[in-house]
């Protein structure tokens, strides 16, 4: 038997039955948080961080404490790795500590070297290259909006090639869903290593993948229409005017919206920056389930840890 799934560091790490299992109890979570209060009993878990959060802290706090743990929250700062510890003394340190590591910095390479010398799961709560935990919450408030069936459907990120670009190409894929992703082209959009990725992926799943430059193609009867800020933590500012300018025709508009199905959606994994990459009224608008997505960013977090300490994900061997 192959070992159990250890960390999750990229979206890729998930195979499709790992993500119907963490879908499954995240769901069952959301209905009762306290159903495994004592599965972190009198244990702790890191949550290290060098980009600042919202959503991510409380969501990843709150897990813990329902799963009867108690979160250590860490900046940069707080570590000696601050004054030049390395990541791997680091990540053993910590491993003696804490039975799970949940990670939000910059870099994919830390978080990598994080997950090789720790002996217990680390987490990507986000990274500049990827960010697992935010698409898994997404794809549980796709599932309650249409259920498992999701053929003939399309779903559609439209702005800036980041890191939830590119995770929702490579989670789409896995998924077996008809996604596409519309940015600029040149330098915002995704990274060309990615879209093989998700290509490659979806020859297995069934998949399409579609990487496209025109908005209003992109979002032509979709039933998802998903966006995010245009300038990410980490951005140049002197690209800011450049970068603003590339992605004007893709803010999401109720002219946008009106082109999608009549029973979609619109998701935004936050923080929003309304009259920029979408419109006051799109997104406290009717068709507008971004509450639930952040809700369900502690839902999911609750099930990685559920799952990944108990060794029960089986990855991509």
């Amino acid at each position: 038997m192959s070992a159990p799934l250890k960390d999750l560091l990229r979206t890729s790490d998930l195979s499709k039955a790992d993500i119907e299992l963490l879908l499954e109890t995240a769901s069952k979570f959301a209905k009762n948080p306290l159903r495994a209060k004592k599965a972190l009993a009198k244990r702790t878990v890191a949550i290290y961080m060098t980009k600042s959060s919202t959503r991510t802290r409380l969501a990843s706090e709150t897990a813990v404490a329902h799963l009867g743990g108690t979160p250590i929250f860490l900046r940069g700062d707080d570590l000696q790795i601050g004054r030049g510890e390395t990541i791997s003394d680091t990540a053993k340190i910590i491993s003696g500590f804490c039975s799970a590591l949940i990670v939000r910095t910059f870099a994919q390479s830390d978080v990598n070297e994080l997950g090789k010398y720790a002996s217990i799961p680390v987490i990507n709560a986000l990274t500049d290259d990827d960010h697992p935990t935010q698409l898994l919450a997404d794809w549980l408030t796709i599932r309650e909006q249409f259920g498992k069936d999701i053929k003939n459907r399309k779903f559609v990120y439209v702005g800036d090639g980041n890191n939830v670009a590119a995770a929702w190409l490579i989670m789409g894929a896995t998924m077996g869903a008809h996604v596409v992703v519309a940015t600029p082209g040149g330098k915002w959009a995704p990274k060309s290593s990615v879209v093989e990725q998700a290509n490659k992926i979806a020859k297995q799943s069934g998949a399409k993948i579609e990487v496209v430059t025109d908005p209003k193609e992109a979002v032509t009867g979709a039933s998802v229409v998903y966006t995010d800020v245009w300038m990410s933590m980490g951005d140049s500012e002197a690209d800011r005017s450049e970068k603003i300018a590339a992605l004007s025709p893709f803010a999401v508009t109720n002219d946008l919206m009106k082109l999608t199905a009549k029973d979609s959606i619109f998701m935004h994994c936050l923080p929003a920056h309304r009259g920029e990459e979408v419109a006051t009224d799109v997104i406290d608008g009717a068709k507008s389930v971004v509450w639930r997505q952040a809700f369900h960013r502690r839902t999911t977090i609750q099930a990685l840890l559920y799952h990944l300490t108990k060794g029960d994900l089986k990855g991509n061997k």
